[in-house]
């Protein structure tokens, strides 16, 4: 089995790739404890090992060294990862060298402006905005039918791409920029809620109001880096005609070092909240419903669900996949609910639903029964839970009505059909 020490400091997305590979392959990568950026990598040792002092770096357990983030997230994988087939292995470096060359020179031009590592220019910013929306394209019509970018499983493309994404998704892709791209942020929150994800990129908060430049927060990032007065000294010196040095050099010399900074700048942003905290908690249990649900027959759990429900500060929605028209095999449409389920994990301490699929392949719908606290429709109240709801047609229904007690009824108890005649089929439920 694979195994050794990773270099790097908290929170590198580069870092991530090796760090969730290893969670998908059983690799024991351990991660160095008493590493200092800019102090551990600058060492005489260090850099016998590693001489370009860059991180994430690793050194296997029998003193092999490795440099590049994805050349070590390729050494931790396995099989599945790396592609089983010469097409998939071809497919997964074709999407790793598309994160490299494609997505990261946009996502650090508009990104390290708005973390102060860079001055702001509006042309670069414009371009790079134009760029990542082609990028987010791209992959929005290749995700259209399918559920990972390649084969069927998670592969080193999904998590290379996913993690060179992680910056845009946290500080810039809101709700507007990101809403044409349905396919790619359905995947991407699919990739991010995987339990070996998760192992590793923990609390992740999905951009709610896109970042701007800040002129004052640029000044103090680099007062704090010594970059400006450095600068401004370094012009002096310069004779009056020296040649400047062409935009693409300095852009290539400088890269590596921002990179780092940027990393280390993405490590204090404040963590997600829950908003369901902010709402009043009321009587009904939710928690002592799941236990009923799960423990006891539905002749016994329904009754105890209308016997405890608190209608003032929860409430009962049904929500109606838009897109039924679209819908093909059940099983793909059984990974459409799964998906919607793993990418609202952080809803599920105060919310409740049982989603079903009616009908068979080429002739389905998707539609559920959604409880939870509060009176408003739940999904705008985090950025988190943004992703999938706009694909549903949301009602909220009124607890004393019969006609509302009969639907949960069928949905909680997966039976009858849906609007057109359809029989249920199979169900999943979010608790």
């Amino acid at each position: 089995m694979v195994s050794g020490t990773l270099y790097t400091y908290p929170d590198n997305f580069r870092a991530f790739k090796a760090l969730i590979a290893a969670q998908y392959s059983g690799a024991s990568v351990k991660v160095a404890p008493d590493f200092i950026f800019n102090e551990t990598n600058k060492t005489e040792a260090f850099l016998k090992k590693f001489p370009n002092g860059k991180v994430p770096a690793f050194e296997t357990s029998d003193g092999k060294y490795i440099s590049e983030s994805n050349a070590i997230a390729y050494y931790v994988a396995n099989a599945q990862l790396r592609g089983k087939t010469d097409l998939d292995q071809a497919q997964v470096l074709q999407w790793i060298s598309f994160a490299d060359s494609e997505i990261l020179p946009a996502s650090c031009a508009w990104i390290f402006p708005i973390l102060g590592i860079l001055q702001f220019n509006k042309q670069s910013n414009e371009r790079a905005k134009e760029d990542i929306k082609k990028v987010l394209d791209i992959l929005n019509k290749h995700l259209l039918s399918r559920t990972y970018l390649v084969g069927e499983r998670i592969t080193l493309a999904d998590i290379v791409v996913a993690c060179t994404l992680l910056n845009l998704y946290q500080h810039v892709l809101d709700a507007n920029f990101r809403k044409p791209y349905q396919n790619t942020n359905r995947w991407f929150n699919t990739v991010l809620n995987q339990p070996q994800v998760k192992a590793v990129i923990k609390d992740f908060k999905i951009c709610e109001k896109q970042a701007e430049f800040d002129p004052k927060k640029f000044a103090e990032v680099q007062a704090q880096l010594g970059v400006a007065s450095a600068k401004k000294a370094e012009k002096k010196e310069k004779p009056a005609k020296e040649k400047t040095p062409k935009k693409d050099e300095k852009k290539e010399k400088e890269a590596p070092e921002e990179l780092d900074l940027a990393d280390e700048a993405l490590a204090t942003e404040p963590k997600s909240k829950d908003p369901f905290d902010l709402l009043p908690k009321g009587t009904f249990n939710m928690d002592d419903f799941k236990r009923c649900y799960s423990n006891e027959d539905e002749s016994k759990s329904i009754p105890y669900f209308f016997e405890k429900f608190d209608p003032e500060n929860y409430s009962i929605w049904l929500g109606e996949y838009k897109y039924n028209e679209e819908l093909t095999k059940t099983f793909m449409s059984c990974n459409l609910i799964g998906g919607m389920f793993q990418r609202l994990d952080k809803m599920r301490k105060c919310a409740f639903a049982s989603c079903c699929l009616f009908g068979t392949d080429n002739d389905s719908s998707i539609s559920g029964i959604w409880v939870w606290r509060g009176q408003e429709l739940a999904f705008p109240l985090s950025p988190d839970w943004q992703i999938d709801y706009e694909s549903y047609e949301w009602t909220k229904l009124n607890p004393a009505d019969e006609n509302t007690k009969k639907l949960v009824t069928q949905y909680f108890s997966w039976t009858g059909t849906d609007k057109k005649g359809r029989k249920f089929n199979q169900g999943k439920i979010f608790k």
